[in-house]
């Protein structure tokens, strides 16, 4: 008979055995350094997050950050436990993504989940020929709305792939992610019934000067696509809408788009609205980036499908090629013209 091992003996003042909940709320103030930013990141609570920031202090038995009023620094410990956090995190991760996404009983894949940010958009047809090559396969579509939000839930282990404006990402996220360039998506104008600009088929940028658009502001999820808003407005007089109530589905969408009567910056395959009219948008034309993104690491045969269908489907409609009078941020074209 074997005798069962006896529990180490914890050594007295060693730290407990951390909680990755800990490490990942750390990460994300030293990423931000700011508590709300890092709270809107992790979609918690500001004073769960300074709690849990407190909790690791405690159990480390050092600060790791200066508070301020108006700044928050990492404190040389903070800086010590940096490379160590991350690395952990990642581990983690891998260990998520290696077991919840990987084959099943049987060597069967198991389902691959996508998401598709709206219904209606070019991911969609991307994911629909992806389909039919691997028909064997489940690719399950989800609607995270906004690449932000989806990036945060692929690193977590609970979502595999999804598609949107890469470089808005910030740099310690792409590090950790693979992309393939997809589209440059046109942009356009959602407008209410009865707008004046609503009569022309296509609206020039400039005539949108002094109108307030609204681009998702004050939506955590949909950050690159409010930056993207932001460069585009910059020097032509339009102004960023202020938050509005974040809608859920379409027709939470068009409700308050009715209510509020404020034009929407969008894309042209956006699906149609009630009360609203889509008109693109000219001189220039805005174009919207469109990756395809998923975790780096990740080996599934849908991932390799949807690589397929993208390349096929950005080739046979010409998805990158960009207009003359075309309009992208020079970093988001750099960006696109990388691959993984």
């Amino acid at each position: 008979m074997t005798a069962e091992p006896r529990a180490q003996p914890r050594i007295p003042g060693a730290p407990r055995d951390l909680a990755p909940r800990l490490l990942r709320a750390f990460l994300a103030v030293s990423e931000e350094l700011h508590f709300t930013r890092a709270a809107a990141r992790l979609y918690v609570a500001q004073q769960a997050l300074s709690r849990d920031v407190r909790r690791l202090e405690r159990e480390l038995g050092a600060e790791l950050f200066v508070r301020t009023t108006r700044h928050v620094t990492l404190t040389a410990e903070g800086e010590r436990l940096l490379p160590y956090a991350r690395r952990l995190i990642e581990a983690q991760d891998d260990l998520t993504a290696a077991f919840a996404r990987g084959t099943g009983s049987g060597g069967a894949a198991r389902p691959l989940l996508v998401d598709l940010n709206s219904p209606g958009l070019t991911c969609g047809r991307v994911l629909a020929r992806a389909r039919e090559l691997v028909p064997e396969c489940e690719l399950m579509a989800r609607f995270e709305s906004g690449l932000t939000g989806a990036a945060a839930e692929i690193l977590a282990g609970r979502l595999d792939v999804s598609f949107g404006r890469y470089a808005g990402l910030e740099p310690a996220v792409r590090a950790r992610l693979a992309h393939q360039p997809v589209r440059y998506e046109p942009m356009a104008v959602l407008l209410p019934l009865g707008h004046p600009l609503a009569e022309l088929d296509a609206v020039p940028l400039g005539a949108l000067a002094g109108e307030s658009v609204y681009a998702g502001a004050g939506n955590p999820r949909t950050l690159e696509w409010t930056d993207l808003a932001h460069r585009l407005f910059e020097g032509r007089g339009i102004e960023a809408a202020a938050p509005a109530p974040l809608a859920v589905g379409t027709e939470e969408f068009g409700r308050i788009m009715a209510k509020n009567r404020t034009p929407v910056l969008t894309v042209v395959e956006f699906p149609a609205m009630p009360e609203s009219v889509l008109r693109p948008l000219i001189d220039p034309v805005p174009l919207s980036p469109v990756s395809l993104v998923w975790r780096k690491g990740l080996a599934h045969p849908g991932v390799d499908a949807l690589r397929a269908a993208a390349a096929e489907l950005s080739a046979a409609e010409g998805w990158l090629r960009r207009p003359g009078d075309g309009w992208v941020p020079a970093t988001d074209a750099l960006i696109m013209m990388s691959l993984d």
